[in-house]
């Protein structure tokens, strides 16, 4: 990915050398959407072709929604996050149903998970602290919605995104 960002950066740099940023600021601003773009295509690919389109499709924005208010942990490489993000949207809701007891349950530890660690940014995240209790209270409200959607894959979704969030490692 970063490859194609790079090449993508020197060829906007070269058609505009004076009105666009350096190369690395729009590298990293392309790897990021090129990620994001590859996560949706080749989820939707294959939600498409497993017949499982709308629920992994409303899994990946569930978790991305939260993902973006709560913040959690990232993986080193752009490969692994793609990957990873493709499975969970695409596994998850295909073979996990939850009843309506385990819902409840998994709505619950979602809604402590979030009460103890969101907001949990990346270091790289520019946010000031004093958003962040609006954060908790935002991400709090989303995850709660679910209690009256009723929506196990809403449920997984969240449940997956406030596993990351939890700090496994001390800082």
């Amino acid at each position: 990915m970063n490859l194609i960002a790079n090449r993508i950066a020197a060829t906007i740099k070269k058609a505009n050398p004076e009105e666009t940023h350096s190369l690395e600021i729009m590298q990293y601003a392309l790897v990021i959407i090129l990620n994001t773009l590859s996560i949706v295509l080749l989820t939707f690919g294959i939600g498409l072709i497993t017949g499982n389109l709308v629920d992994s499709l409303s899994f990946l924005f569930c978790f991305s929604t939260l993902r973006f208010l709560s913040g959690g942990f990232h993986l080193a490489k752009s490969r692994d996050c793609i990957i990873v993000s493709v499975l969970i949207s695409t596994v998850i809701p295909h073979f996990f149903i939850l009843t309506e007891h385990w819902l409840l349950i998994i709505n619950a530890l979602s809604v402590l998970i979030m009460l103890m660690f969101a907001p949990n940014p990346d270091r790289n995240a520019q946010i000031p602290k004093k958003f962040f209790p609006y954060l908790k209270v935002i991400s709090l409200v989303l995850v709660c919605t679910n209690f009256f959607l009723d929506s196990s894959v809403v449920g997984l979704a969240f449940f997956a995104q406030s596993v990351t969030i939890i700090p496994w490692k001390r800082r």
